[in-house]
């Protein structure tokens, strides 16, 4: 009886810290490294180089992303710079769901593909 009930309170807390978002904002960069990983749920890993002006060092934003689609879109633009609109979920108690606690939901493209190269 104590077991099931606290598998169920696991269970519970789990969906509720994957429904529930701490924070979400938006981050503008060079997509620099994207993997899909994992042992039971696999989910897709990236890194952001985030650069505030030329010649500066990068910043890098780490993310993950469970969404097949969103995914593909991330793929198709590496590159080029996107900005990407995430979901901060603090408190999942697994990596099962993603390594990080930022959860890309959506791409946008600022930066085509024939734009010419800053010198």
């Amino acid at each position: 009886m104590f077991l099931s009930s606290l598998v169920i309170i696991v269970i519970l807390y789990t969906a509720f810290v994957l429904w529930w978002s701490y924070s979400s904002g938006e981050r503008a960069g060079y997509v620099q490294k994207f993997s899909k990983k994992g042992f039971v749920f696999k989910t897709w890993e990236g890194e952001l180089a985030m650069v505030s002006m030329p010649g500066t060092m990068p910043e890098k934003f780490v993310f993950s992303v469970r969404d097949d689609s969103t995914a593909a879109r991330i793929n198709a633009s590496l590159g080029r710079r996107v900005v990407l609109v995430y979901d901060q979920h603090i408190g999942v108690p697994t990596t099962w769901f993603g390594e990080t606690e930022y959860f890309v939901r959506e791409l946008r493209v600022i930066e085509p593909a024939n734009a010419p190269l800053m010198q």
